[in-house]
Parts: structure tokens; sequence; C-alpha cells
């Protein structure tokens, strides 16, 4: 290889260091504290609507199958409509957070949204994939793996 070729490479190179070094991944603590609130300012408010505004009550809602299903489904389409416009949902904002393409650092699409939530559905499913970020270096979860996301602190 031509020397300016390397030399090109090697620059390049310290530049993506420098950008990795600059990025402070999100602490577990604040992941669970920033869904904790996502669940009560997005998803009760869904329930609550689903329970008694469409139904009749908790005893139609406890009897039907496909109340919970419906409730969940709203609740990711809004969940990969905010992370994909901006990053973050109001609990994520709250703990100054934001998710992230692992490479590029930008937003990600809705349809990648939407593809970590569900990935999110079944990593919360087996309960391993949720631990997977206490002791890896990067603190990426089994659904952050899956739709190569980071999620990182954002500076206010």
């Amino acid at each position: 290889m031509r020397f300016r070729k390397l030399k090109k490479q090697s620059k390049q190179n310290n530049q993506n260091r420098d950008k990795t070094l600059a990025i402070k991944y999100a602490n577990s603590v604040d992941k669970i504290k920033a869904f904790i609130t996502d669940m009560f300012m997005i998803y009760a408010p869904i329930l609550y609507l689903i329970t008694y505004v469409v139904m009749d009550g908790k005893d139609e809602f406890q009897a039907s199958q496909l109340a919970p299903l419906v409730g969940v489904t709203i609740y990711g389409l809004i969940y990969a409509t905010l992370i994909s416009k901006f990053g973050q949902t109001p609990g994520k904002k709250a703990y100054t957070m934001k998710v992230v393409d692992e490479t590029t650092h930008e937003n990600i699409s809705f349809i990648r949204a939407l593809w970590r939530f569900i990935a999110f559905l079944f990593s919360a499913t087996i309960l391993l994939g949720l631990f997977t970020g206490l002791y890896r270096k990067d603190k990426k979860s089994l659904h952050d793996i899956l739709a190569n996301t980071i999620e990182i602190e954002v500076k206010t």
C-alpha cells in the first residue's frame, strides 16, 4: 500500500477512536428508571383508555385476550415513533439518554426501532437478555445487540 493511503487510513481511525471515546454509555439504573417512567406516562394511559373507554371495565378487560395485545401493540408503535423521530421517549429524555445507531450515532429508522421493541419483548421474556448489559463494557442488552443500537448519555 502506498504511504499516503496508510497515513489517510490512520487519520480516519484516529478520528473514529476519538468519537468513540467521547461517547458515554447510559447507566443501567437510569435505563430502568426511564423504562418505569415510560410505563407510567405512555403504557398506563393506553391501558386505561382501552379498559374504561373502549371496554366496559376491568372485568371485561381481564376476560379479553385481545385487549392486552392491542395495548402492547399501540405502545410499541408509539415507542418506535418516538425513538425513530427523536431518539428518546419521555423517560429517556428525563434521564438524558438517547438510542442511536451503534456506528453512525444517528437516529434509527422506524422499522429498526420497531424491531428493537420486539427484540426487547423477547429479551424481557427470557430475562437473560436484559442482564447482558450488566456485564458488557458497552452496556448493551440483547435487544440492543440484535438491533445494532446503543443507549448513550446526552449532554443537556
